[in-house]
Order: C-alpha cells, then sequence, then structure tokens
C-alpha cells in the first residue's frame, strides 16, 4: 500500500471513530447513564432525558449518515478516490 492509501484510510477511520464517538455519546451517555440529570430539562415539552432516548439518538443518527458522506466525498477528492458519474 502506498503512503497515499494509508493517509486515506487513516483519515477514514478518524473520521468513523468520531463520529462512532458522537453517536455513543448521545445514544448511550445521554439516553442511559445521564438520563436522570436530563430529565430535569424540557424540549418540546418532554423530558430531555426521555427525549434523548427515544427521538435524539435516532436523529443523531440521521445526521451523522449525511455528515459521514459528505466529509467522505471531501476525502474521496483530496485523495483522488472519488467515484465518476
Amino acid at each position: 500500500m502506498s503512503k497515499n492509501n494509508n493517509d486515506y484510510w487513516r483519515a477514514n477511520i478518524t473520521l468513523m471513530s468520531i463520529l462512532l464517538a458522537v453517536w455513543f455519546f448521545v445514544s448511550f451517555i445521554c439516553g442511559i447513564l445521564i438520563v436522570d440529570y436530563l430529565n430535569q430539562f424540557r424540549f418540546f415539552g418532554y423530558k430531555l432525558g426521555f427525549w434523548f432516548s427515544q427521538q435524539g439518538a435516532i436523529y443523531t443518527f440521521v445526521v451523522l449518515i449525511f455528515v459521514y458522506v459528505w466529509r467522505m466525498n471531501k476525502l474521496d477528492r483530496k485523495y483522488g478516490v472519488e467515484e465518476e458519474e
């Protein structure tokens, strides 16, 4: 593997690790571990901890999919591995 390929995969794994850490924080930390603390706040009429465990993790996951696609397209162009149309 060339240095360019190694750099590409390192950037890919770094991006994926960051996005998975964000999703873990929102779904596990906010939705389970600190739910009691978050329930003292309201969001659209619902307790914030309940909202994170029921809706927030799903919305965050969908947003992270779009962020991943956007960032991977930039990485693909940077390293010259983009798909041809």
